[in-house]
């Protein structure tokens, strides 16, 4: 999920969550500075499997697809679902976000890099253990172009970037905090990105921004802002998936299309009535849209794990 939406939304109460059907086991990834943690979901029938590294979108997201602010089990429910099918998937929290908090000291040191670094480490634990076969990489929302940016040295079998950035982020958050701010705040929120673009830091912010904006997170923007999706899709080599929902109003449609442009031997499917979060939305009304941030009862799109399973069948098959 992008910074912008994340700043209106209120925090849901914590449900019970009923227990796993399929098989969840934990691993652990130890790094440099810290212990970096995931969950596996294994089909039930025996290995081994081809598997699928999930990497959750921006900010405090875990491996389940779950924040401070949201609750959607909408990850969980992916990696469920195609092990149910045959696939296995490593759901992970990232360096800094649930049980990788300790992982990182300082949210100022994490940079872009640092994440597709984590991808390596994990890639690496992946083709090394003989349970696995071919390994594929569904990235959604940032975790989609923090995998383009991995995707040079990890050489996926496959990948998919999921409801993830066509375009620079500066250029999307302008879209997002035009929607959402008003006029005043929006001049300044552009002065800061500016600034940002051009790689240098801002003191001070405006109250209301500081979560978008405060000092220790504009490192890491910096880092973004240097990256086009659509540059690094280009050299994609692999089979590439690239899946958009037609009601998302934090990552649109034409992202996904500049992708499909930059590199058209992809796959691009739009799937009618998605939300960002992966549910059935079909308006775009932000009063619409809210209550599937907090509601992990809802169910995934019908259409988003068909479309997962018979592209990582062909694409994952064999040895």
């Amino acid at each position: 999920m992008y910074f912008a939406l994340t700043l209106v939304l209120a925090a849901p109460p914590l449900a019970d969550v009923p227990a796993p059907r399929l098989l969840g086991e934990l691993v652990e990834l130890k790094t440099g500075t810290g212990t970096l943690y995931g969950t596996f979901d294994l089909p039930a029938k025996p290995g081994p499997w081809p598997v699928v590294l999930l990497h959750a979108g921006s900010g405090p997201t875990n491996r389940d697809g779950n924040g401070p602010l949201t609750r959607t089990d909408n990850l969980k429910m992916v990696g469920r679902a195609l092990a149910a099918k045959g696939i296995a998937v490593l759901r992970i929290d990232k360096r800094g976000v649930g049980a990788s908090a300790s992982a990182l000291a300082k949210e100022e040191d994490v940079r872009v890099e640092t994440y597709a670094a984590d991808v390596l480490a994990w890639v690496s634990l992946l083709r090394n253990d003989t349970r696995f076969t071919k390994l594929g990489y569904i990235g959604h929302s940032e975790g989609a172009l923090i995998g383009l940016v991995a995707a040079q040295d990890a050489k996926f079998d496959a990948i998919v970037s999921l409801c993830g950035p066509g375009r620079p982020l500066q250029v999307v958050l302008r879209e997002q905090l035009k929607r959402g701010l008003p006029d005043d705040l929006y001049k300044q929120s552009d002065t800061i990105l500016t600034e940002l673009e051009a790689g240098r830091a801002v003191k001070e912010a405006p109250k209301s921004l500081a979560a978008l904006f405060r000092p220790s997170v504009q490192p890491y923007l910096i880092s973004m802002f240097k990256h086009d999706p659509a540059k690094l899709a280009a050299g994609v080599s692999a089979p590439f998936l690239i899946v958009s929902g037609s009601t998302d109003i934090q990552v649109s449609a034409a992202d996904a299309k500049c992708l499909g442009d930059a590199n058209t031997s992809a796959r691009v499917v739009t799937v009618e009535g998605m939300n960002h979060v992966l549910k059935v939305v079909p308006k775009t009304d932000r009063a619409d849209q809210l209550p599937s941030y907090s509601d992990p009862s809802l169910a995934l799109h019908p259409k988003l794990v068909p479309e997962l399973v018979g592209f990582f069948t062909k694409s994952l098959s064999g040895k």
